[in-house]
């Protein structure tokens, strides 16, 4: 199960024939348009689920389930995210984009080789994603995750590069 992860949530459900309403991230509409099979956890247990249909309503995705074909049916699984695997993710991402998981303890050098630190976790501010690292002191310093400031990720060696403006790291 660690090799799932969430694109999505089941807020509600939608009409009378099992449709429900996801939360899902804005941009993402072609991926989500795209899913053919995904896992809700129930109670611990990993349930299959087979996409018929998808369009969408303002903010959300209304997605039929070939399992799903009732409000009964829908009520279950309300309140639960809707997983796949990593690697469908890792296959549609963008050149700049990144997984978090993949992301989370990697070193963090400044752009003259001082180590700052280690990502502890990624967090977003509204108005971008923010690399939360923290140095061998257990100082905790929040990086915009943007090109300008963050130059280099290199996952397979384990390390991103980022460009220390004044006032950046103190």
């Amino acid at each position: 199960m660690s090799d799932l992860i969430s694109i999505g949530k089941i807020l509600n459900f939608h009409g009378i024939k099992g449709e429900v309403k996801v939360g899902f991230t804005r941009g993402r509409e072609d991926f989500i348009q795209n899913l053919k099979k995904v896992f809700v956890l129930i109670s611990g247990e990993q349930k299959s689920l087979t996409v018929e249909s998808v369009r969408f309503h303002k903010q959300h995705a209304l997605i039929k389930f070939k399992e799903i074909n009732s409000i009964n049916d829908a009520e279950i699984y309300k309140g639960n995210d809707i997983l796949i695997k990593s690697s469908e993710i890792s296959k549609n991402l963008s050149e700049d984009e990144y997984l978090i998981s993949d992301l989370i303890g990697k070193d963090v050098f400044s752009s003259d080789d001082e180590k700052i630190g280690i990502i502890s976790d990624v967090g977003n501010n509204n108005a971008g994603e923010i690399l939360q690292v923290k140095d061998s002191q257990g100082n905790l310093h929040l990086i915009p995750f943007v090109k300008e400031i963050v130059p280099v990720v290199d996952l397979e060696k384990g390390y991103v590069v980022i460009n220390n403006i004044k006032g950046l790291i103190e």
